[in-house]
């Protein structure tokens, strides 16, 4: 039988993918993976390096292998890059999966994820940014994301009790 992620966390950057996945995946007594760590093992670079040096659509094609390879046998909560629902493949390698969609507003994703270097997409105009991947992902998540949970202006444990609640329930 084929391992399954208890649950997989899709969402924008500063949803708090990484951060809720650590909490829900201790909670839940399973393994946290980071697909954006996987790739960074995998490629030995970080993933600003990747994105400079290799390029995006390297980086891309090196995150649609991890997400899928991940997504094959893992057993506990699984994390993807905010823009890993933009690949065709990620998203058809999804269906089977329970898909958490952290839904997130440009506003309080600009305000956690400040002006960090290590978001490459984020450079410069960093709320003009999200709010321009908002538009471009908000349906894709959407498509995904089988359980929907709103980050905005709620605590961690909030929304990992939240997604607990309706892992448990299905």
């Amino acid at each position: 039988m084929t391992q399954r992620p208890v649950a997989v966390l899709v969402g924008a950057p500063g949803a708090g993918k990484t951060t809720v996945g650590r909490e829900l995946a201790e909670r839940l007594g399973v393994e946290f993976i980071d697909v954006d760590s996987v790739i960074a093992q995998e490629s030995g670079k970080s993933i600003p390096d990747i994105f400079i040096e290799d390029g995006e659509a390297e980086f891309r094609r090196l995150e649609r292998k991890a997400v899928i390879t991940t997504l094959g046998g893992a057993s506990g909560v699984v994390s993807l890059g905010g823009g890993a629902v933009m690949d065709p493949e990620v998203r058809a390698a999804l269906a089977d999966h329970r898909v958490v969609w952290l839904r997130v507003s440009a506003a309080q994703a600009a305000s956690r994820v400040g002006l960090t270097g290590a978001r490459p997409l984020l450079m410069g105009n960093v709320r003009g940014t999200l709010i321009a991947l908002l538009e471009e992902r908000t349906a894709l998540y959407a498509e995904v994301g089988e359980i929907v949970v709103d980050t905005d202006g709620r605590s961690i444990d909030d929304v990992v009790a939240d997604i607990v609640a309706s892992v448990e329930a299905v």
